[in-house]
């Protein structure tokens, strides 16, 4: 019965999460419902003294990062960058192979610092001119823009500012730079199978008859390319949040050392820097990111900036607390005897990489987010995970990016909330485009994990 409830408390979510409702209300809820069922008494205290004391953990770690990852990709908006990198990327690459251009830019973005979802919304506009001009049919746009955005940029490649990145840090006292050539790898599987798949449907749409298509919905308008800055200055932020997140990661070590104390009113503070460095330097790349933009495209981003840093502040609050109330959920979930009797069940998975992987890929898929997911299981878990690491001799490093590979897998099941919002953004339903972003973002990235895991084993990969 115990085993049942957390199940149940867990279908509800998911539930809740597929027909839309707010993950914000029905955390709690669920997990409230969960408590309820197996001790009532037990309510207000698990409410009070777990579910928000780990949101608030949460949002005391992760929401600067949050709000800083939205600001810059507002500023490459407003400044007209993110225009001039589509743009550049196209005439490189060729309007005659639209997949491959727009995977590349989705990927740009993304490794840049820019958020998923402005992602979506900025390169949309230029993925449904460049299919309309190949004839390709406008089904696979979703698919396209979910390899670049949704997979290996996210949680894959090393030293990406995404938060799917950044979570493992704070568990395992990583850096968002762990295991560098086993995220490589499974970047590089991703991308060529996903574009290879991609290039097999739309060649089998063109030997059927099948083109663009004519009345879709949320069709854009025509682009205006006139008076967009040089493509060097526009990918210069992107690379400076990159370069200056590696230097700061190599420089707050240094002149912090593992711990600092600080007195600034006669009451000493001792703050653990080692779980935070990997934080704090995402953190000062993108606020020096946004100090780049704003250099040279001043004038472009103040005329707008009230109104759009306040959406990209909004954004951040919604998506931070989204994440937090799923992070509060699974603290809650994870006290109750059935989630023990799960994990016992989980444990039971002899390999350590194996169990861990399985863990967060399906706590994912069920709430519907990578980083949720993640940071169920890792708060549940991260103890088991290490203690069976270091039986074994695993680094820490392969264990944060197994974990993070993992939560890119089955998190874009279809109640996930970036799959929905892509729907919306381009137009098409489930029914039109979700069976290619289940193979790009479910099968082949959840296939990249288990390279990844037989390569650490085959040839000690790190």
């Amino acid at each position: 019965m115990d085993v049942v409830i957390v199940l149940a408390a867990l279908s509800l979510l998911m539930l809740a999460a597929y027909r839309g409702y707010s993950v914000i209300l029905f955390a709690p809820l669920c997990a409230l419902l969960g408590v309820l069922l197996t001790d009532p008494d037990a309510v207000l205290p698990m409410f009070s003294g777990v579910f928000m004391e780990k949101l608030v953990a949460f949002v005391k770690l992760y929401f600067p990062v949050f709000v800083l990852g939205a600001i810059f990709g507002k500023v490459i908006e407003l400044s007209g960058f993110s225009r001039a990198i589509v743009g550049a990327v196209i005439g490189l690459v060729g309007r005659q192979r639209a997949i491959l251009s727009i995977v590349l830019v989705c990927a740009l973005l993304t490794y840049g610092g820019v958020s998923l979802f402005v992602v979506v919304f900025a390169v949309y506009p230029f993925a449904a001119e460049m299919f309309k001009q190949g004839d390709i049919p406008k089904r696979l746009i979703p698919a396209t823009i979910a390899l670049g955005a949704f997979t290996f940029t996210m949680a894959a490649m090393p030293g990406s500012p995404q938060i799917q990145n950044i979570i493992p840090t704070g568990f395992f006292g990583t850096t968002t730079w762990a295991a560098p050539f086993l995220g490589l790898l499974g970047s590089a599987f991703i991308a060529t199978v996903g574009i290879f798949y991609l290039e097999v449907r739309r060649r089998r749409a063109a030997a059927a008859g099948e083109g663009y298509g004519s009345g879709h919905r949320n069709e854009p308008e025509a682009l205006d390319s006139a008076g967009l800055p040089h493509p060097l200055l526009a990918v210069s932020p992107l690379f400076v949040v990159g370069a200056l997140n590696w230097l700061f990661t190599q420089l707050i070590p240094q002149y912090f050392g593992s711990a600092v104390t600080i007195d600034v009113s006669g009451t000493p503070l001792t703050v653990q820097v080692t779980p935070l460095v990997a934080i704090w330097a995402v953190e000062g790349a993108l606020f020096c990111g946004i100090l780049w933009v704003l250099l040279f495209a001043f004038r472009q981003v103040a005329a707008r900036f009230a109104e759009g840093s306040t959406s990209a502040v909004g954004g951040a609050l919604l998506a931070s607390l989204n994440t937090a109330s799923e992070y509060g959920f699974g603290a809650v979930i994870a006290a109750l005897p059935g989630f023990t009797a799960i994990t016992g069940l989980l444990k039971s998975i002899p390999n350590p990489l194996l169990n861990e992987a399985v863990s967060v890929s399906v706590l994912a898929g069920v709430t519907g987010s990578a980083s949720g997911g993640m940071s169920i299981a890792l708060a549940a878990l991260s103890d088991t995970f290490i203690a069976a690491a270091n039986d074994a001799g695993i680094p820490l490093e392969v264990l944060h990016r197994i974990a993070s590979m993992a939560s890119g897998g089955m998190d874009t099941l279809p109640h996930n909330g970036a799959v929905i919002t892509l729907l919306a953004v381009t137009g098409l339903t489930h029914k039109e485009s979700y069976r290619d972003i289940f193979v790009v973002s479910v099968l082949i990235a959840t296939s990249a994990v288990l390279l990844a895991i037989g390569a650490y084993y085959l040839f000690g990969l790190v």
